[in-house]
């Protein structure tokens, strides 16, 4: 079932967070492609991949510009925006296809952080290789909106596949990410970048509001 599947991971300084999720990836979906993608100058995040006998390219930007020069660089049907700090769960690729099977192309997986205001909110993403190359909701190419550094971006795809009506969220579809909010992390130099442009991102979010209106 996982042969038809690339899982991409952007990674950014952050060298020992690869072997753990190799780990985790081969233990629950072995035969999906796994793709690290690499700043040109992160060189030890690249010896990491090789050491874990994994799969790397290289691309320079935002996470959105990695995931979307990932995307054109793979022919998998099937597409798992990740990161470096998630551990997926036993039969969460079942749970989430069952979604596909009802005709959803974008499945939002849970990734265990508690969002008591939304909690259904999605950060990481099932997506059919058709719905990715429709392009976003301004015409603009590529799955992801690359004005962003990194907070809005999620917003952002399920507000365009919800307007589209292919979106929905998969509670059984567990992909857990061990970020510092909930303890799963130290706060470390990526996560205070991401802080840091919270309000740019959200600004810019606002913005676009009325392309889903």
């Amino acid at each position: 079932m996982s042969a038809d599947l690339a899982i991409l991971v952007p990674v950014l300084a952050r060298p020992g967070n690869v072997a753990p999720l190799m780990e985790s990836i081969r233990a629950t979906t072995p035969d999906a492609r796994t793709i690290f993608i690499c700043d040109p100058d992160d060189l030890y995040e690249q010896r990491a991949v090789l050491d874990a006998r994994a799969e790397f390219f290289v691309i320079a930007g935002s996470y959105a510009r990695k995931v979307n020069g990932a995307i054109a660089g793979t022919q998998e049907p099937l597409i798992l925006t990740a990161a470096d700090d998630v551990r997926p769960h036993p039969g969460w690729l079942e749970a989430a296809k069952a979604k596909l099977d009802q005709g959803f192309e974008v499945v939002g997986i849970n990734d265990l952080l508690d969002r008591r205001a939304r909690p259904e909110h999605a950060t990481h993403f099932l997506v059919t290789r058709g719905y990715a190359q429709q392009g976003q909701i301004d015409g603009e190419p590529g799955l992801l909106h690359e004005g962003y550094s990194h907070e809005r971006i999620d917003d952002e795809l399920i507000a365009t596949a919800t307007k589209r009506g292919v979106y929905c969220y998969a509670p059984d579809a567990v992909v857990e990410h061990r970020h510092w909010l909930n303890g799963g992390a130290p706060m470390d130099a990526t996560y205070e970048r991401g802080m840091a442009r919270r309000a740019r991102d959200r600004r810019l979010f606002l913005r676009r509001q009325r392309l889903w209106a």
